[in-house]
């Protein structure tokens, strides 16, 4: 068995067929067949069970998948590791949409700045994409705004951040001195996509009350919504951050929610068995100083491998 082997394992089970994966690969089909036949009689058991010309991975299979991933990770990690003192080491850092807008670019360069040989590759999604890059391996870290799911992940808090109901000035809703959640019955909404962290946390608050409400537009960027807000389509539960100018301008108004309070922390999310390499060592090390600005407990930073 050998990393070859590996990387072959986890193509066909990504692609979930043995023609696609050679193609990604660029290999011959009989190649990446003998590939997974040896490893299954490595190991004494099926690793696909082939059922209408589809594979389907097995118990085993999902096993040996998440350990192929980190050896193989891990072992891309040690060749960039060693080959960094000719280059410019080089960290995969991932972020949701709202991360990416209010406070990344300042983490990044704060970092490219004290520590100038590094280079930061940044890769900007929702927290469900976040998270299943992160458990592939293809991403060092992430700061999310939503919940992971995966007990894999660690997830430290790094920023409190609040949620706002805003809308127009125009707005039927903004002579109200206060509102509740049952106001907002069928009203129409401009909301971020399935997988958001700020849809899904604003989500269960209807739920736990019972309300349903319109979803008029979705969008996967937070400048689609201020867009649409600004066009007088509806309301939107928004971080303060991103509409802070738009507020004290009075291009926007936030309205005064009563019964709920939507607060949520920007978390540093990592594999817990991610290999911390010399420049990550280093970026824990700033997300540390970031957590003690907050008020915030720190980063176990002298308990992480590596």
């Amino acid at each position: 068995m050998t990393i070859r082997h590996l990387r072959i394992f986890i193509a066909v089970a990504d692609a979930g067929k043995m023609s696609l994966a050679a193609k990604h690969l660029y290999l011959a089909q009989p190649t990446v067949s003998q590939a997974i036949g040896e490893l299954e009689q490595h190991y004494g058991c099926k690793l696909f069970e082939r059922l209408s010309k589809k594979l389907y991975i097995t118990p085993a299979g999902t096993r040996l998948l998440g350990y192929a991933r980190h050896i193989v990770a891990q072992f891309d990690d040690m060749e960039a590791d060693i080959k960094q003192t000719s280059q410019a080491p080089r960290l995969m850092i991932g972020a949701t949409m709202t991360v990416g807008a209010c406070v990344l670019s300042g983490i990044v360069s704060r970092f490219e700045g004290e520590h100038p040989a590094a280079r930061c590759q940044l890769y900007i999604d929702n927290t469900r994409e976040i998270e299943a890059r992160l458990l592939k391996s293809e991403l060092d870290l992430a700061i999310v705004e939503g919940q992971v799911k995966s007990r894999d992940l660690q997830v430290h808090p790094l920023f409190r951040d609040e949620l706002i109901l805003v809308c127009p000035p125009g707005h039927p809703l903004v002579q109200r001195s206060h509102l509740h959640l049952c106001d907002l019955q069928d009203q129409p909404f401009i909301l971020r996509e399935d997988g958001s962290g700020t849809r899904a946390l604003f989500m269960q608050a209807l739920a736990e009350n019972g309300v349903s409400i319109e979803a008029k537009w979705v969008c996967h960027s937070p400048e689609s919504i201020k867009s649409a807000l600004l066009a007088g389509q509806g309301m939107t539960v928004i971080s303060r951050r991103l509409v802070q100018g738009e507020l004290d301008s009075g291009l926007l108004v936030q309205l005064p929610l009563q019964d709920v309070r939507l607060t949520r922390f920007f978390s540093l999310v990592y594999h817990k068995n991610k290999f911390i390499s010399p420049t990550l060592r280093l970026f824990f090390a700033q997300c540390d100083q970031i957590c003690a600005e907050q008020n915030l407990p720190p980063l176990p930073i002298n308990a992480l491998q590596g």
